[in-house]
């Protein structure tokens, strides 16, 4: 899109705004700013003028003729650099919540309507001064992530899932389903991948902890890590990602790609949602399948929550070890009852002891980790899948976290215990020829 159109489709919801069909927005944000920000942006139509068949104009040239334009309209110092850096964000970036997601702090940005934008900053919950104009505003901006990823939202598909060029994932919902206007939720991931030593450093878990995952990963077991909402599981999945040897084929399966693989081998697929006529859907399970036929050593699914759960499962069962997944759970054990729901959903009329036989036979290692009252994330159990006893799936926990109370300043307090059990599948760690030492299961680190 040129400059031109994107400046004039501002001015479009500029005037449906001044026509009285939306609300006014803040106090700082009434009529003389207002105006002074659509005479900046009709001069700067003028002076870059339409750039078809040129290409669009960069940031810093925008930048450098809206600072010109500023200072020939006489807007005092003290505003200067805000209305300047207000233009460009509305222009090249995302409006008014660019800078939050400019913000390293920030790891979570959510948008509940125009005068409402709360972030996550140290894992709290945070009410910001930030403002759009108006519900359609808000619809601008999700319109301007969602569009170049191919995806839509309207009121005939008014969710979506979607990312932003840095991994960062997008949930974004409007009405009918969503009450109050369009509502816009955006996790970031930091410019960085997070390390073990990050999560180390962080009290996720701890040194011996990551030595032992360390090996499962690289002695192919299969491993699951379970969680809630927020509690980290994609990042510990990509941690655990990045133990897998370099010279290994790797294929990743996603609904919106985030995990960040430092291998070189890797194909990464992405699920896709129906079109238009409801036409050309390709679905977690679908890929799955296809993962299959890709010649994959390690095949990691960014989450299961269907169908697709009995693909996975097959897939660990028939030589595809060494895979790797997510589940949202409450912990271990309801993790494994959440799989044998998943199964069912595949429609498959299977036996329940039949489900349970295979996801015991497929799943080696349940890494459950929870979000704390502080913010802090944790690994609260490290579980080995052992197999059946009848009809129940046997489990033992090697590391569990017990919470011990809080500091005053708010802070969750606890230590990370091992069991003292040492797993079963120590034996085959050991024939792989990887070395760990029988002490990382002994002992326990207070944090």
């Amino acid at each position: 899109m040129s400059l031109r159109s994107r400046i004039n489709a501002r001015r479009s919801e500029r005037i449906k705004s001044s026509s009285g069909q939306v609300q006014a927005g803040p106090v700082e944000m009434r009529a003389e700013d207002m105006e002074l920000r659509a005479r900046l942006q009709d001069r700067l139509v003028e002076e870059l003028g339409d750039r078809e068949g040129t290409g669009p104009a960069s940031e810093s040239e925008i930048r450098a003729v809206i600072a010109r334009i500023v200072d020939e309209e006489g807007v005092p110092p003290l505003r200067r650099e805000e209305l300047i850096q207000g233009l460009v964000d509305e222009i090249t970036g995302y409006g008014p919540i660019q800078p939050l997601l400019d913000d390293p702090e920030v790891t979570e940005v959510m948008v509940n309507g125009p005068d409402q934008v709360w972030v996550e900053r140290r894992g709290k919950l945070l009410k910001t001064p930030v403002r759009f104009r108006d519900a359609r505003h808000i619809l601008k901006i999700i319109e301007k992530i969602v569009s170049p990823l191919g995806r839509r939202i309207d009121e005939s598909s008014p969710m979506v899932d979607a990312r932003l060029p840095d991994g960062s994932r997008v949930n974004a919902i409007i009405p009918p389903l969503a009450l109050k206007g369009p509502t816009l939720t955006i996790r970031k991931f930091s410019a960085e991948p997070l390390t073990v030593a990050d999560l180390i450093r962080f009290g996720t878990l701890t040194e011996e902890m990551a030595e032992f995952l360390n090996a499962c990963v690289r002695a192919r077991l299969n491993i699951l890590v379970s969680g809630g909402t927020g509690s980290g599981k994609t990042t510990t999945l990509n941690v655990l990602s990045s133990f897998v040897p370099p010279d290994e084929r790797i294929i990743t399966i996603e609904d919106a790609a985030e995990l960040r693989l430092a291998q070189e081998h890797v194909v990464s697929l992405e699920t896709r949602p129906p079109n238009v006529e409801g036409r050309g859907e390709i679905t977690m399970r679908q890929l799955v399948k296809n993962a299959l036929r890709m010649r994959p050593d390690r095949i990691i699914v960014g989450e299961v929550r269907g169908g697709e759960a009995l693909d996975m499962l097959q897939a660990m069962n028939t030589g595809h070890d060494g895979s790797l997944t997510t589940g949202h759970a409450n912990s271990p054990r309801d993790m494994l009852s959440r799989l044998e729901t998943m199964v069912l959903m595949a429609g498959m009329e299977l036996p329940v002891s039949a489900i349970r036989q295979q996801i015991a036979s497929a799943l080696d290692l349940i890494v459950h980790q929870a979000r704390f009252r502080d913010g802090t994330r944790k690994i609260t159990h490290i579980t080995e899948v052992l197999g059946m006893e009848d009809d129940v799936i046997t489990t033992q926990d090697i590391w569990v976290y017990e919470q011990t109370g809080v500091s005053p300043e708010g802070r969750v307090q606890g230590r990370f215990v091992p069991t003292g059990i040492r797993p079963a599948c120590y034996e085959r760690i050991v024939r792989q020829g990887l070395k760990l030492p029988a002490a990382v299961f002994e002992g326990g680190m207070a944090l």
